[in-house]
């Protein structure tokens, strides 16, 4: 049966005048479609004129401080045309996947990895256009770098800006919020209430119709016939309000009734859902799913897609190369210094697991007196086996970088969860729950966890469960920036060096 909380006050109303205004602001406002694109549109002309000003900001600078002061015409301005170019990408991207929409706006869709991937990859389709018509010659270096670095961090701030504002307008009293009506049992719409803040949703409910539960010795063909009528009335309700979208939250397991809720409301011109529950809280990014001729509601995607993991190992290919061509002669003063500390090998090696937990041989420069046969002990504050020279290394993060070497022959990656040793694995897995996830992608030199000052010892589990859920964090918000970013703070920042012993 229909009910809603603004005509509870209906009856409480003594004009006619009144009572119309509660029915009125229930119903679909007047130029309500207008109002969504202008937001929208409001939101593209925000990109658009930030990607173009800050490429004019930079030609400016630039000329000004490296010339006599005249600007180019903007036909002769490749920054300029680099910022036509560059908007052009990233609007025409951005339409496709609908990231202009109020409800991307609403979302906790990762904006900020969104963003700076799809800056990367604007650039590098400009700069392969620029290749391909033999332009790139005539661009500044110097204003083209600071184009990229500059762009970035304000097209980024440009649209949080105006997230916040979507945001803050997009109450449910706002008419460009999406207008909702709900349909199932009793207790199942009281659940939604209790489980859900409807004011932060940023949706309006216009409406609730309720579905009687009928007595388990009732008849079926009764029991069919009460949800027919239930259901009729529920259409007819719907056909009044007009709502955007018609929520089911009848229980899954309901199945009979879920497919005579969905014959009923396939009538109206409405968008239908099925039920919001625990499961869909839990996986934000559920999506119905066809692989081959199979349909599926697929719950989570692989950690990388493979232009991802493309993209991701040319960049660990590229950085490790040049790493240890420029390190060669480092290299060498250590491997003198280790050898001359303590007699040993340069190198240790340790099997590690690493992607999908296959075992793997990791390098490190040997920080350690060389103890043969003696069983596996975790390293700790002034551990007795540290050699003077193992004790610089550690401290300074310098006996981690022949793994390079791992990086380029494929069982690394410069950033990812960092591998432990087999017996830490085998014992933490069975005691820290989704601890196995770690190894969903390649391990890595430096991660988010070691950034964050989560390394070292693990003397206790609690210790343990803050560096997975760091390392989860990565694996779930990865992007190319993001990798950029923590081999920055690798080198910078003070808590990558912490409890580094």
């Amino acid at each position: 049966m229909f009910h809603e909380r603004p005509p509870q006050k209906y009856q409480q109303l003594s004009s006619d005048r009144a009572r119309r205004a509660v029915w009125a602001s229930l119903l679909p406002r007047r130029r309500r479609m207008a109002l969504r694109i202008g937001i929208s549109t409001a939101l593209l002309l925000a990109d658009l004129v930030t990607i173009l000003a800050v490429g004019f900001a930079v030609e400016a600078a630039y000329y000004t401080y490296s010339t006599d002061g005249g600007l180019l015409p903007p036909s002769q301005s490749m920054n300029l045309q680099t910022a036509g170019l560059l908007a052009l990408i990233v609007v025409l991207t951005n339409l496709a996947r609908g990231e202009y929409s109020i409800e991307t706006c609403l979302s906790a869709t990762p904006h900020l990895r969104r963003r700076a991937t799809l800056w990367l990859m604007a650039w590098t389709i400009a700069l392969l256009v620029g290749f391909a018509t033999k332009t790139t010659q005539d661009a500044s270096r110097v204003a083209t770098v600071a184009f990229f670095f500059a762009g970035l961090p304000i097209t980024i701030l440009g649209r949080a800006l105006m997230l916040a504002l979507v945001r803050r307008g997009s109450t449910s009293a706002s008419a460009s919020v999406s207008r909702v009506h709900l349909v199932g049992y009793e207790e199942d719409v009281a659940n939604f209430y209790a489980n859900n803040d409807v004011e932060a949703l940023g949706l309006r409910i216009v409406g609730t119709s309720y579905l009687r539960r009928f007595d388990a010795e009732a008849g079926a063909p009764s029991a069919e016939a009460l949800l027919a009528e239930d259901l009729d009335l529920a259409v007819s309700v719907v056909r009044f309000l007009r709502p955007d979208d018609v929520f089911v939250l009848v229980p899954w397991t309901e199945t009979a009734d879920i497919e005579r809720c969905i014959d009923a409301f396939l009538r109206v011109p409405a968008a239908l859902h099925l039920r919001p529950g625990t499961m869909m809280d839990r996986f934000p990014d559920l999506q119905v799913a066809r692989v081959g001729r199979l349909s599926g509601i697929n719950i989570g995607r692989r950690p990388l897609s493979m232009g991802e993991i493309l993209l991701k190992r040319a960049f660990d290919v590229t950085l490790a190369g040049i790493g240890l061509l420029l390190l060669a002669p480092l290299f060498i003063a250590l491997a003198v210094l280790i050898k001359l500390d303590s007699p040993g090998p340069v190198f240790f090696r340790q099997r590690r697991y690493g992607f999908n937990q296959e075992a793997f041989g990791v390098f490190k420069f040997r920080s350690m007196r060389v103890t043969p046969d003696a069983p596996f002990r975790q390293a700790s504050r002034n551990d007795d086996r540290i050699t003077r020279v193992g004790a610089l290394l550690r401290r300074t993060n310098l006996d981690e970088l022949p793994q390079l070497l791992n990086v380029i022959r494929g069982d690394m990656s410069l950033v990812g969860p960092r591998p432990h040793a087999l017996a830490h694995d085998r014992s933490f897995e069975r005691r820290i729950a989704l601890y196995a996830r770690r190894h969903n992608v390649k391990p890595g030199i430096t991660g988010w966890a070691q950034v964050n000052g989560f390394r070292g010892e693990t003397l206790t589990d609690a210790a343990m469960e803050a560096r997975v859920q760091a390392d989860l964090h990565y694996i779930d918000n990865w992007s190319l920036w993001l990798d950029m970013t923590i081999i920055f703070r690798t080198v910078v920042s003070p808590k990558a060096y912490r409890n580094a012993f």
